[in-house]
């Protein structure tokens, strides 16, 4: 398989990248902690089975500082110890919001109130709104085809800066 567009090679597509990428600029102004923007990435991007957002969350949040283990027990966050209540708390979020379909509530009162007894109001708009821009990024790369591997940490705050 080939990538259908290189979204960083098109003009309009470059300039589309710079607006996500300044989104989650300003979601980093909310104090969300970002190993737990990194973990949610990276889930919700394991949920929609987007290689080439898991190579570049994987790998900028290894680059961040995060360990190898907390990274291979992302899918299984549940089933682990290396997450903080937390953390648990904003994974179980991103999983909700990612799977909207699967559930007739959406997310649950449950979810939202543990995740509040955490996070400030700032924090649970910047954790919902990073939530929704991966999932829109990883709608946008799956379609276009976008392959994971071969990502160098750094290289999208690079292009996206230039």
């Amino acid at each position: 398989m080939e990538p259908r567009i290189d979204l960083l090679q098109n003009e309009l597509g470059t300039k589309l990248a710079k607006r996500m990428f300044a989104v989650h600029s300003l979601v980093q102004q909310t104090g969300l902690p970002a190993a737990t923007q990194n973990l949610v990435m990276l889930r919700a991007s394991q949920i929609n089975g987007c290689g080439h957002c898991i190579d570049i969350h994987a790998k900028e949040a290894a680059a961040e500082g995060e360990t190898t283990t907390r990274l291979n027990l992302v899918a299984g966050w549940r089933h682990s110890t290396v997450f903080t209540e937390e953390e648990q708390a904003a994974l179980a979020m991103a999983e909700e919001a990612t799977r909207l379909a699967d559930a007739s509530e959406g997310v649950s009162e449950e979810t939202w109130a543990r995740a509040a007894k955490y996070y400030n109001e700032n924090q649970l708009i910047g954790l919902v709104t990073l939530i929704a821009m991966i999932n829109a990024s990883n709608r946008i790369a799956v379609t276009l085809n976008q392959l994971g591997g071969s990502y160098e940490p750094g290289l999208m705050a690079a292009t996206i800066s230039s």
